[in-house]
C-alpha cells in the first residue's frame, strides 16, 4: 500500500520520498567476512590512503558516508548506525565491505577480562601521588 493508502505498486512516502529497503543497501546480504569482529562497540577508523571514496564506483552513498564520518574521528558501529539512521545489521555489512575494500579498519576494544584489576590501578595512582 502506498503512503496515501491507495495501494500503489511502488514504495513511496509523500514526506520522505522514495523508500530504500535495508536489504537493497546490502544487496540482500545479512553478513560479511569480518562480521564476527563487528560488535556494537567496535571502533571504525578510516584508512589514511582512503582519499576520495566518492569517485569509487563500487561504493554506495552509505559506504561513502561511513568513510567520511570516520575520517576525522573514529566511530563505533553503534554511533555510525545512529548517525546514518540505519539498522545495525546494515551498518555491519557495509563496514565489512569497507574493510574488504581497505577503506577502513576496525579496532576492537580490550575485553574487560584483559583489563588490569581496578585495585592495581588505584595502587599505581597512590604510588605516583606519594612521589
Amino acid at each position: 500500500m502506498s503512503a496515501d493508502g491507495q495501494g500503489g505498486s511502488h514504495w513511496f512516502d509523500d514526506e520522505a520520498g522514495p523508500v530504500v529497503r535495508p536489504y537493497a543497501m546490502t544487496r540482500g546480504r545479512t553478513t560479511s567476512a569480518v562480521q564476527h569482529r563487528l560488535d556494537l562497540i567496535a571502533v571504525v577508523v578510516t584508512e589514511p590512503h582512503a582519499d576520495d571514496p566518492e569517485n569509487d564506483p563500487t561504493l554506495s552513498p552509505e559506504h561513502v558516508g561511513i568513510v567520511e564520518l570516520c575520517r576525522d574521528t573514529s566511530q563505533t558501529v553503534a554511533e555510525l548506525a545512529a548517525e546514518l539512521d540505519l539498522p545495525i545489521g546494515v551498518v555491519r555489512v557495509l563496514v565489512g565491505d569497507l574493510v574488504n575494500f581497505e577503506f577502513v579498519h576496525v579496532n576492537r576494544p580490550v575485553p574487560p577480562a584483559e583489563l588490569p584489576d581496578e585495585s592495581i590501578l588505584r595502587d599505581v595512582i597512590n604510588g605516583l601521588r606519594a612521589l
